[in-house]
């Protein structure tokens, strides 16, 4: 298909490293905000944008926030590697006979499990895309790997309108809405709004489920497209962790409680009963939170995985996946500081609302969202900062707040196929390049974004 050879020719020769994109955007953004920021009290606008970088660096309240989808990806990453998740792969794997259906098959099972949870899609992508990688190298079936990956990768064109997308399982959470929009409006216009906008209404509502329905299947038939007519070829892969078996440590008596499956179970099913009477009432209305998906993720980890020990050597291998994001989270917090504090990021939406009406506002919000993407590959960041402007524009023109909402979800998911920073567990696992998967992505991600428009026109 020459095409996607041309793309991936052009990726191949000019895209650098995940972490190298970083650094250039940080780059971007300081210089943006040198010559186009304005900051008050008249401060220097160099001087004002390098105070507001490194405030942005360690933001408590972005930090915290960074805590909780680091957990996410974690627990989804450990509850993978859990002995039942080990034997679903292997039998998803064995349905593998051909580079169409390798690619089918990651690419929809991927989507389905993430738009439940996007650290448990992310990894489980990555890992499937792998035992796909080792099924077709040890049975000499010829496929595209970059593409296997690549759909490992599509659970983050989806979770943003899925159970834990960030945004809308914030303003889910009692008072979000109030909080958000305190000093924007006046107190008597936000006593008249809605403290919060359920989950029933945005990722549950009829139309988001059936716009992921739609993007699920096309997207799903593109993959196995491009299995039948992309070239393939015999899979070279080193191996894999989960191949090298680790040397186990003589026991001790120490160890009995790490080993103990009694104990696990018990404080199991503590976390579980305490997840219930906490969180049920919440979950009948199908209210989600982030902490409410970390607890029960924990909970449920525990259960899976038989013993303390087995989960902790989990919680291992599942943190060092997770590397390049930590150490690239304030860096673009970072970015993040300089957009919001020189005014950039106000200056984007202010655009796109300038030239909005009623019908064309959800367009202009997916497409700012996705630009703003770019610079802030965190979907909770991104809410937390172009939220209030988006929902106050909304109100202005009579647009639905939770229509306003999910624009932004879509617009910020769909250009993480663009943006390689969530892909970086994938590629630790895959051994894939960004350069290799980006041109698949590319092509995935056009498919999708017609959906996702044409679902905000009509609904």
């Amino acid at each position: 298909m020459s095409v996607t050879r041309t793309i991936e020719a052009l990726f191949r020769r000019f895209l650098p490293s995940p972490f190298a994109i970083a650094v250039i955007l940080s780059l971007l953004a300081l210089f943006l905000g040198g010559v186009f920021g304005v900051y008050p009290d008249g401060t220097n606008n160099w001087a004002g944008t390098l105070r507001a970088w490194e405030s942005g660096l360690w933001n408590r309240n972005l930090l915290v926030f960074a805590y909780q989808m680091m957990l996410i990806l974690v627990l989804g990453h450990v509850l993978v590697l859990s002995a039942p998740a080990e034997k679903l792969l292997s039998a998803l794997t064995a349905r593998a006979g051909n580079a169409a259906g390798a690619a089918l098959l990651v690419a929809s099972t991927t989507m389905l499990v993430s738009f439940f949870n996007w650290g448990l899609g992310l990894i489980f992508g990555a890992l499937l895309a792998r035992k796909v990688g080792e099924h077709a190298r040890d049975r000499g079936i010829p496929i595209n790997y970059p593409l296997i990956g690549a759909c490992g990768y599509l659970g983050l064109m989806v979770w943003h309108g899925g159970i834990s997308g960030s945004a809308p399982i914030k303003a889910s959470e009692p008072g979000h809405i109030h909080n958000l929009l305190e000093g924007i409006l006046p107190d008597a216009s936000l006593a008249a709004l809605p403290g919060s906008i359920p989950t029933s209404e945005t990722v549950f509502g009829p139309w988001n489920l059936g716009i992921f329905l739609v993007v699920w299947l096309v997207v799903s038939g593109l993959a196995y497209w491009l299995g039948r007519t992309t070239r393939t070829g015999p899979v070279e892969l080193p191996q894999s962790v989960s191949e090298a078996e680790t040397e186990s440590d003589p026991q001790q008596d120490g160890d009995r409680a790490d080993r103990s499956p009694w104990l696990s179970r018990l404080f199991a099913a503590l976390v579980l009963a305490a997840f219930l009477l906490q969180y049920l009432p919440q979950l009948r209305q199908l209210n989600l939170t982030p902490d409410m998906l970390n607890f029960f993720m924990f909970g449920l980890a525990l259960l899976l995985h038989g013993n303390f020990r087995n989960f902790l050597r989990a919680v291992e291998t599942a943190i060092g996946d997770t590397a390049g994001i930590l150490i690239q989270f304030p860096l673009y917090f970072g970015i993040m500081g300089i957009m919001t504090e020189s005014g950039l990021i106000h200056r984007v939406s202010d655009f796109f609302i300038a030239v909005s009406t009623q019908r064309s506002f959800p367009l202009f919000t997916f497409f700012s969202a996705g630009l703003v993407n770019l610079f802030v590959p965190s979907g909770g960041g991104q809410w937390a900062v172009q939220g209030p402007i988006i929902l106050q524009a909304a109100l202005e023109l009579k647009v639905p707040l939770e229509k306003a909402l999910m624009a932004l979800a879509y617009g910020d998911q769909l250009t993480n196929m663009l943006q390689p920073f969530w892909a970086l567990p994938l590629l630790g696992i895959t051994r894939l390049k960004a350069r290799e998967i980006l041109p698949f992505t590319l092509l995935f991600m056009c498919a999708a974004g017609g959906i996702y428009l044409a679902g905000l026109l009509i609904w």
